[in-house]
């Protein structure tokens, strides 16, 4: 869960450091205050997009960090990026400076913003003050429905499938409108492949070949330059040998009246071995070396062969072993394309393994859309909307990245009236309180541990507020519970409440409004709540009125 959250010059937050605790805990505050700029900063410290503009006018960066008790889904994560955990504890540090350029970490070690989201995932579920909105589309509406039932793998599988399926039928469908031109190509790297096989060219013979041809077309130099080297170092009247060995033995005999020379004679002693060594190693090369004519002749129109054939190719000889792999591998492919019979037999194949896997996942849709339909239905009951009826249409569609279903949130606002789709029945006020009906059901079954609510009650007043205050408190005893709120009845029900508030601060000439949090004592809490009820001006009917709601 999150423990605290620290902010330096973010926006119009000079520093605050706020400390949370488990359960349902609420924000309020009047409008402008300041209240949302808490969430962006989480957000922030989560790895969401920031700028300059979020950095205190005046100042150089803006500074968020947000500690979190960690988990067995972090450990996990955090194990697989090397990052070590101590104490159980996650902190997430975000850093943005007035150029708009951002750092972030992780316990400590430099992060990217993409793995801080990774994380974030693993961390906090933030319901935006808009979500009522983007409930209305019917991609939201399927995610909502596969997030709540766990089905992001099937649908990772499924997706999976249809594209290997879809790129086999493109490819048949590509074959059977362009069948002579594919057979026109196909003749084309039958002919190439044919020609370099009948050439057998094979790894690193060019390297070897030209070295081969470079050693025999030198051979008589190459004799004469070994027997001249032999001849002077071991064979000639006076050869080196001898004569460096007289120069040792005399030197040698030397040392017996300086000592200095020992030092001479080490080094002559090992110049000797080096020259019978390269003595022996002359040998072994004049018994190799011979005048071969007719082996020149076979290397060179070998080299001709090579140099004649990676002309043709517009290509390096050195790179023709490679030609020849790449040209096969291209034919091997296009021999399938071509192969009609068998191309529809894997598509036949693919289209099965994606029908198995689609209906299982339609199965699992279809079983969790009936119990979130009877969740959602029993919870607008008790949100002014008695007889209401909420149901998750599945219908039947062609194959698809998604599976083979429409997924659609129907509606009936009141008892006696048909379904009909959420985006055209229902009103602003209907909306809401049934995006916040949804938040809360598949929240409840999340396990993120901890679970923002942004402003997601606006539109809603009354006894409808008591009852999602109530929901919210319920849900708090489950998971961390965070909810920026303007009800009245909503904020009554929290375990911990912050109120939000902007003053004015002087500093020389210069006047700065700075947002500040204070924790709610209950006398506190009594006057924010009487507030929140009764606007500026506070009486002693609406203290009296908070007081009952906090007691409720």
């Amino acid at each position: 869960m999150l423990r605290t959250l620290t902010l330096h010059d973010f926006v119009i937050v000079d520093h605050i450091e706020l400390e949370f605790s488990a359960g349902f805990t609420v924000l309020t505050g009047e409008t402008g205050a300041g209240k949302s700029i808490l969430i962006d900063a989480l957000s922030l410290a989560l790895g969401g997009r920031g700028d300059a503009s979020m950095v205190r006018e005046g100042t150089g960066k803006a500074d968020i960090c947000a500690e979190f008790s960690s988990n067995h889904a972090c450990d996990i994560w955090l194990k697989e990026q090397a990052i070590d955990v101590e104490d159980n504890t996650l902190l997430l540090r975000r850093v943005i400076d007035n150029t708009g350029r951002s750092k972030a970490y992780i316990n400590g070690v430099a992060a990217t913003a993409a793995q801080l989201r990774e994380l974030g995932t693993l961390l906090v579920d933030i319901h935006g003050q808009h979500a009522h909105q983007s409930l209305l589309s019917t991609d939201a509406q399927r995610e909502i429905l596969d997030n709540h039932a766990d089905l992001s793998e099937a649908v990772k599988e499924v997706s999976q499938l249809y594209r290997q399926w879809h790129a086999l039928r493109l490819q048949r469908q590509q074959f059977e409108s362009n069948a002579k031109q594919v057979l026109l190509e196909r003749e084309r790297l039958e002919w190439q492949v044919s020609e370099l096989d009948k050439l057998r060219v094979q790894p690193d013979e060019w390297q070897e070949i030209t070295s081969e041809h470079s050693r025999l077309a030198h051979a008589a130099n190459l004799i004469e330059g070994a027997e001249t080297a032999l001849n002077a170092i071991s064979e000639s009247e006076e050869p080196m040998l001898k004569k460096l060995a007289a120069i040792h033995q005399r030197l040698s005999k030397l040392t017996e009246y300086d000592g200095e020379l020992q030092s001479i004679v080490d080094i002559l002693e090992p110049a000797q071995i080096h020259l019978q060594e390269a003595t022996s190693a002359l040998n072994d090369y004049l018994s190799r070396v011979e005048l071969d004519p007719e082996r020149l002749r076979v290397v060179e129109q070998r080299v001709e062969a090579l140099h004649s054939c990676a002309r043709k190719f517009r290509t390096a000889p050195e790179q023709l072993p490679e030609l020849l792999k790449a040209l096969s591998a291209e034919l091997a492919v296009l021999g399938d394309a071509t192969d009609l019979e068998s191309l529809a037999i894997k598509e036949k194949n693919a289209l099965a393994l994606y029908q198995a896997s689609a209906t299982r996942l339609g199965n699992a849709r279809k079983a969790a859309a009936d119990k979130l339909s009877h969740a959602v239905s029993a919870a607008m009951q008790d949100l002014s909307m008695t007889g209401g009826r909420f149901d998750i249409a599945l219908t039947t569609i062609e194959p698809g990245l998604h599976g083979t279903e429409h997924i659609e949130f129907m509606v009936a606002g009141h008892a006696g009236v048909a379904l009909r789709p959420l985006a055209k029945v229902a009103s602003g006020g209907e909306l809401a309180r049934i995006a916040l009906a949804i938040s809360v059901i598949t929240s409840s079954s999340t396990a993120t541990p901890t679970l923002i609510f942004d402003e997601v009650d606006s539109g809603i007043g009354g006894g409808v507020a008591e009852v999602i205050g109530r929901l919210l408190k319920r849900l708090g005893q489950q998971a961390q519970v965070l909810c920026v709120t303007h009800l009245a009845q909503v904020a009554s029900q929290a375990n911990q409440h912050f109120q939000v508030s902007k003053i004015s601060q002087t500093t020389g000439t210069t006047t700065q409004t700075i947002s500040h949090i204070e924790l709610l004592d209950h006398k506190s809490r009594i006057e924010e709540i009487a507030r929140m009820m009764g606007g500026l001006e506070i009486t002693a009917t609406t203290r009296k009125h908070a007081r009952e709601l906090l007691t409720n």
